[in-house]
């Protein structure tokens, strides 16, 4: 018999934007460790909570909570960043994932890439083609971690004005753990909370 998933994945609300600055504020401490300078410009201020803020409002931040509502992970979906993607890329034709974090306590549980598999559903059920990512220029880690997730990298660039820039992209029927699906939603009995 299945156990009952401990987690699921919901909208994020208003009332989580103190949880999911702890997460900001812990992937910055734990990136520092690693030696790379990823987010080593700390935004934990008004302007961090701001950007939560219109995320939450416009419908594109979602978290990963657990059954008593801890904040586990948090990503979001976004539009084409143009100092990226251009027209020769189809923008039209990615879901774009910003701000993937996971709680440090939440280790082994396959959150990133349960999450990254759930926007790959989702974006295929939108009719696109890809899910798209730009991170930071010097992480090589984060580079390897997506790879591992199926990624392909696409190009980087260097705006000056931006830290980011390592493109790359995974086809939407590409899944790490088909096996595994966030449910979307409270879990209940009614097995439809598991799509997208």
């Amino acid at each position: 018999m299945k156990s009952t998933p401990t987690e699921y994945l919901r909208p994020a609300r208003a009332e989580d934007v103190p949880a999911l600055m702890a997460l900001r504020t812990e992937a910055e401490t734990w990136l520092g460790t690693k030696g790379t300078d990823q987010w080593s410009d700390p935004e934990t201020g008004g302007k961090a909570i701001t950007k939560w803020r219109a995320s939450i409002d416009e419908g594109r931040a979602w978290v990963v909570v657990t059954g008593d509502a801890e904040v586990l992970a948090t990503v979001s979906r976004g539009p084409v960043d143009r100092d990226f993607w251009n027209d020769d890329d189809r923008p039209e034709s990615a879901l774009y994932l910003y701000k993937l974090i996971v709680a440090r306590n939440a280790g082994g549980r396959q959150l990133g890439a349960r999450l990254v598999d759930w926007a790959s559903t989702l974006a295929a059920l939108e009719g696109r083609d890809w899910v798209r990512i730009d991170t930071w220029r010097t992480n090589g880690g984060l580079h390897a971690y997506y790879e591992r997730l199926g990624f392909k990298h696409v190009r980087t660039e260097a705006p000056p004005h931006r830290r980011s820039g390592w493109l790359a992209q995974r086809a939407v029927s590409v899944l790490s753990l088909p096996g595994a699906p966030l449910p979307v939603g409270a879990p209940s009995t009614d097995r439809r909370y598991s799509r997208p």
